[in-house]
């Protein structure tokens, strides 16, 4: 449809860039002071989601990172809960705090080993860790230190690993009721897939009946097993059953994932939002609630409701549920680029490569935020405000995440959303740059450049 010469798009265009023109707040790479506005909109909001719009820009962790570090120093966050294993980075929580067996960082973080790995060993979340491990041991006796925690469930073997290790420890009777349990997945060693694909199929043992009895087991002792050995003991069983809740959550995430793709995704957010509830449970004290900032996706974070998969799919994430648990309370913040570099593999637990981010479609939010002009901004959606209302509109949206296939982005990467609505402020950086693993290979110094940067459809 056109109007007086001048398209819908194009007058969307022209809209959106004389707000962001006028309301957008200019970034400058390194300067946290730029975030105020940001810092001052969070007010005394408990849970705070920062996003990002790939599994591999040096740019969303850096910011991330300088927003965190400010939420703990100014707003007195003590948790960073990220989308990663849960006992990969409980061996990072425990070394932040000054309790594990690591020397340094780097040797704290290579619990990672699973891919993609360089989500979580890379340099940026080196130094971050580093800070905080110093922030922690600067900290008096009578401050709460913060903590690094993991929302995902695919370590299914690590935490069962993590259970038996706990119940050694503390009861061995339990222990082998739990090997006996457990053992139901030993047919299959450590691949996940191959049992869910047989229980699914109804062509193996469903191990269902014994994670869940076996986390039960588990509840039905919590005060015995650490009630009087004080807060070591209470945070140990904390660990352990945590472990016993993903393994039992990963049980049905595995056989579901050859039945319904939805069903799949949605079980793995569920699973995100209890893991984020039980946090919040295990770290508030009367008077004082926790507050947590939460590293994630785009996709996991931005309100589902406003986008294609939740209005045509049937998907819920993590951002949905956590409005709708903590009304009020949440804040999230979308990251968008429209060129640069990214590191992300070509296929599923492939190397991981430097690959050239195409330019932004033409028609995307992306794309529009590039024509303002303006490298960096923070723009904010205050309800009734200009910028929420001229980006209440549906228009397409880019997410890569650990793979990115550039000769196939249309139909791999894009989908439509309503900024305004799935997040409460976003930040663009026009161009952007691949973090750096710590164990990357020589096809990522080899930087993959598509043969042509089509910008339109």
């Amino acid at each position: 449809m056109r109007t007086l010469g001048i398209s819908q798009q194009e007058a969307t265009n022209v809209l959106v860039r004389d707000v962001i023109g006028s309301e957008a707040y200019r970034l400058r790479a390194g300067d946290s002071d730029g975030y105020d506005p940001l810092i001052d909109f969070i007010g005394n909001s408990r849970f705070v989601l920062l996003g990002e719009a790939s599994h591999g820009t040096h740019e969303f962790y850096r910011e991330r990172i300088q927003i965190t570090k400010r939420l703990i120093q100014e707003k007195g966050f003590t948790a960073v809960a990220v989308e990663a294993d849960f006992p990969d980075a409980y061996r990072v929580n425990r070394y932040v705090r000054g309790e594990g067996c690591d020397s340094d960082a780097e040797e704290a973080l290579r619990g990672f080993e699973r891919f993609p790995a360089w989500m979580w060993r890379n340099a940026d979340v080196l130094d971050f860790v580093g800070w905080l491990k110093a922030h922690n041991d600067d900290l008096s006796a009578d401050n709460r230190k913060t903590g690094f925690y993991g929302l995902d469930l695919y370590s299914l073997h690590s935490s069962i690993d993590a259970v038996l290790d706990y119940l050694d420890r503390v009861d061995r009777r339990a222990a082998d009721r739990a090997r006996a349990r457990y053992s139901c997945f030993d047919l299959y060693d450590s691949d996940t897939q191959a049992y869910g694909r047989a229980a699914a199929l109804g062509l193996g043992k469903s191990c269902e009946i014994d994670v869940v009895n076996q986390l039960l087991e588990l509840h039905s002792r919590a005060s015995e097993l650490f009630l009087k050995d004080g807060r070591a003991a209470e945070e140990e069983f904390f660990f352990a059953e945590q472990n016993a809740r993903l393994v039992k959550n990963a049980e049905r995430y595995y056989r579901t994932m050859f039945l319904s793709d939805v069903s799949s995704w949605n079980l793995r957010d569920r699973h995100m939002i209890e893991t984020l509830a039980s946090l919040d449970g295990h770290l508030s004290e009367p008077g004082s609630p926790a507050k947590i900032v939460v590293w994630a996706h785009n996709s996991h974070l931005g309100d589902a409701r406003a986008t294609d998969m939740g209005r045509y799919r049937g998907e819920w994430n993590l951002g949905q549920l956590a409005r709708q648990l903590y009304l009020g309370q949440t804040v999230s913040i979308g990251f968008t680029t429209n060129r640069g570099t990214v590191t992300a593999a070509a296929n599923w637990g492939g190397d991981a490569e430097r690959k050239a981010v195409r330019p932004a479609f033409v028609g995307s939010f992306e794309n529009m935020f590039h024509e303002t002009e303006i490298d960096r901004f923070l723009l904010l959606f205050q309800a009734g405000g200009h910028a929420a209302t001229a980006l209440n509109t549906s228009l397409l949206e880019r997410a890569i995440g650990v793979i990115y296939r550039p000769e196939t982005e249309m139909e791999s990467h894009y989908f439509h959303a309503n900024l305004a609505k799935q997040f409460d402020a976003v930040i663009h950086i026009d161009e952007t740059r691949a973090v750096e693993p710590l164990d990357r290979k020589s096809v990522w110094d080899a930087l993959e450049t598509p043969e042509t940067f089509p910008t339109g459809i």
